[in-house]
């Protein structure tokens, strides 16, 4: 029996005990779902106080009800920071960030230092899975010499794959078992055995012929949507320079029953990766010397969204009330990047604000999702301000941002004398204040 032929009866029995390097917003999901379907399962985060709430059954997210994660512990499951205890393990799945620098160019540090991490540990008969997005070429340019630089051959002692975690946090329509996964193995036996993995927790596993398409599978899911989004986007300015509602026509044009796909303008792009994802595929395809001059102007569309934001908001305040910016009171309303989940990654709340307090504004924000401002990466500044109430103060000029299900939109339009509607929670045009205090932005 070869080792991986013992690795397939290992997963097929579920006596496979399988290792989660991350346990954020797609780690913890998954080895939630990993352990429901009967695996033993170790997670692994650098994070001490994160990895401590998880072991006291607490969520960190509050799509995640806290009984889930307090069933997880009362299985068979070891979470640690320790990465010696990938001795003990059958797989591996990493699902950790793969940030932009500020250069927009990738950083793997998360996948490097991770698997590095694991490798001295690594034996034969184990399979390495890896599920951050990156460019294609990562899982056999990067992963595969690190792992057979501990002397073991990948497709004959370990099974490499690359499978995209596909998440979309809050989405009660699917869950992780619902959604389809893709999956690419370095050789055919890497894709057997990662196929037979994701088999036993999702409904439906979609097996393709490489890692690197794999790797594009999902840059392909992200672009689209950027470039979308860019697109009607670039449509609400040119509509709102000609004193169209944008919402009006997007409602319009989505009773055509064929040839057009429903996408909405906002405040800009958020999450972990629409904003960032592109920029892997435009880095890697100047390798091949091509330019990627559409997804570029997507990104750069969505990009200045915060800023198109910003300036309605100057230009109304002086039109209606006659106020400059500076020591203007703001409230920012809604700081998590999507609507009823306390994640604020890449939200352009966070550019907003910035770019506010930048002109001299009083800014502050309204998100009960979001009581305090944690620590990020790009907006150290914001750290620790304190979500206020919508009824604290009389604003002179407020911007929705997160259209949460939980926002008083009386109360916030009762309390701002300008108001920017980037959601379109009041109806656009529709609305008796359209034009007068309510503006789309």
């Amino acid at each position: 029996m070869t080792a991986l032929t013992d690795l397939e009866r290992r997963l097929e029995t579920k006596t496979a005990r399988v290792g989660v390097v991350g346990l954020g917003y797609v780690g913890l999901p998954l080895i939630l779902r990993l352990s429901e379907a009967g695996f033993p399962v170790t997670g692994f985060d650098v994070n001490a106080r994160h990895l401590a709430r998880l072991v006291d059954g607490r969520s960190p997210f509050n799509h995640i009800a806290d009984a889930e994660v307090a069933a997880l512990t009362g299985r068979d499951t070891l979470l640690t920071g320790d990465f010696a205890h990938a001795a003990d393990l059958d797989v591996v799945i990493l699902c950790v960030p793969t940030p932009l620098d500020k250069y927009k160019q990738p950083n793997l540090d998360y996948v490097i230092n991770s698997l590095k991490s694991a490798a001295p540990y690594l034996h034969s008969g184990m399979m390495v899975s890896l599920e951050s997005t990156t460019w294609p070429g990562t899982t056999e340019e990067i992963m595969q010499p690190i792992i057979e630089a501990q002397g073991l051959t990948v497709g004959t002692d370990v099974a490499l794959v690359f499978s995209p975690e596909r998440e979309d946090p809050g989405n009660a329509h699917f869950t992780l078992r619902q959604i389809p996964k893709v999956v690419g193995g370095v050789t055919p036996a890497c894709l057997s055995a990662g196929v037979l993995l994701y088999s036993a927790i999702v409904d439906q596993v979609v097996p393709v012929s490489s890692t690197k398409a794999a790797e594009l599978t999902k840059l392909l899911e992200n672009i689209q949507r950027s470039v979308n989004i860019g697109l009607i986007n670039e449509m609400k300015i040119i509509a709102n320079a000609m004193g169209i509602d944008i919402f009006e026509v997007v409602d319009a044009a989505s009773t055509k029953p064929f040839g057009f796909t429903r996408y909405t303008p906002g405040p800009g792009l958020g999450g972990h990766c629409i904003p960032i994802d592109p920029f892997y595929l435009t880095w890697k395809a100047r390798e091949y010397g091509l330019n990627t001059r559409f997804i570029e102007l997507s990104g750069e569309i969505n990009g200045r969204m915060p800023h198109y934001v910003v300036d309605e908001l100057v230009a109304r305040l002086s039109e209606v009330s006659g106020l400059a910016i500076r020591g203007a009171r703001i409230l920012v309303a809604g700081l998590a990047y999507k609507k009823n989940i306390n994640d604020l990654r890449e939200s352009p709340a966070l550019e907003i604000m910035t770019l506010l307090r930048g002109m001299g504004a009083d800014v502050c924000y309204h998100d009960p999702l979001i009581p305090t401002v944690p620590r990020t990466r790009e907006y150290g500044d914001l750290e620790g301000m304190a979500s206020v109430d919508i009824n604290s103060r009389q604003w002179d000029g407020a911007i929705v941002v997160t259209d949460h299900d939980s926002l008083d939109s009386a109360a916030l339009l009762a309390r701002s004398d300008v108001l920017i509607d980037t959601r379109n929670i009041y109806g656009g045009s529709r609305h008796p204040e359209a034009g007068k205090k309510i503006f789309v932005a």
